[in-house]
């Protein structure tokens, strides 16, 4: 059965790195995924990000989206950096827009464990959004990790994947191949955003549940 699938992504990159598999897999299986970027990073600190900057990684997003099979990708302009400092129920705003438009079944929103505060804003915000209190086709609200963000958390509490996603060498060589398309975000190994971490971590999630290749995410909410 075809689902529909949104992707919320603070930044740039995130989706790729979060879900570049799971996006492979899904839109091989016929599945439609939407992808939504939510922040601007020219507009919360200019002194850093210039137009040009931010008009050079959504190229590079378009191409990286378009390869790695994404039906529809969206930008908005939330600033970037200073997101701690814009009302969350705007924010909430724009995401439930999308959902009422897109109607997914499924929703990837980053983790309440990301070192990023505008990760751990999205994640509040949608979780606001996706509050079940009005008939609806969301079935699965699930939570993603971000190399570079995530395992440097500042909270006690590590990310605890208990959702897998079986992939194949095909899937991963997708992700990578997608990311790379990141050519401005594109780090050296050891660097996490490099493409042999991004290789090892499908193996070491993969090998949590007896796969080669997976991807792990964290259960928000199932509705059977």
């Amino acid at each position: 059965m075809r689902k529909k699938i949104l992707i919320l992504s603070p930044h740039a990159d995130d989706e790729v790195l979060g879900c570049g598999g799971t996006i492979s897999k899904y839109s091989k299986e016929g599945h439609d995924i939407y992808v939504l970027v939510l922040t601007n990073a020219n507009k919360g600190a200019p002194e850093i990000y210039s137009t040009k900057q931010i008009s050079l990684i959504r190229k590079e997003s378009k191409l990286a989206n378009n390869f790695i099979g994404t039906k529809k990708l969206f930008f908005e302009n939330l600033p970037a950096l200073s997101l701690n400092q814009y009302p969350i129920y705007k924010i909430s705003n724009i995401i439930k827009k999308y959902i009422s438009n897109i109607q997914p079944e499924i929703i990837f929103i980053p983790s309440i464990n990301d070192i990023h505060e505008d990760h751990k804003i999205i994640f509040k915000a949608a979780k606001v959004a996706t509050r079940m209190n009005k008939i609806s086709k969301l079935k699965k609200i699930l939570s993603y990790e971000v190399l570079s963000e995530t395992e440097w958390n500042e909270n006690e509490e590590a990310f605890s994947p208990n959702y897998f996603v079986r992939l194949n060498k095909s899937d991963i060589n997708n992700k990578i191949k997608a990311f790379l398309k990141y050519k401005s975000q594109v780090k050296k190994f050891p660097h996490p955003r490099s493409k042999e971490a991004i290789l090892s971590l499908s193996r070491i999630r993969g090998s949590q549940v007896f796969m080669e290749y997976a991807e792990a995410f964290k259960v928000e909410k199932i509705i059977d």
